[in-house]
């Protein structure tokens, strides 16, 4: 995907989220998923993140990266 592409789906995508999201928020996005399983995909590298003290900051763009990676993959 190059970077014209993610600048509009960076537009696009999520627009009620902020710029940074949480753990709980990680979870709509990802369409309900469980803490558990968020918290596994955070911890696994799965979806990147920052860890500040004991707390989870997902970046949007680490979350559309995540989903365009996912697609990329079962496609291939």
């Amino acid at each position: 995907m190059n970077n014209q592409n993610n600048g509009v789906l960076y537009e696009t995508m999520f627009k009620g989220y902020p710029d940074v999201v949480n753990v709980p928020q990680l979870c709509e996005m990802l369409g309900g998923i469980s803490d558990k399983t968020a918290y596994r995909l955070l911890k696994g590298g799965k979806v990147r993140s920052l860890l500040v003290g004991k707390k989870y900051l997902i970046p949007k763009p680490f979350v559309i990266d995540y989903l365009i990676g996912d697609t990329a993959e079962s496609l291939a």
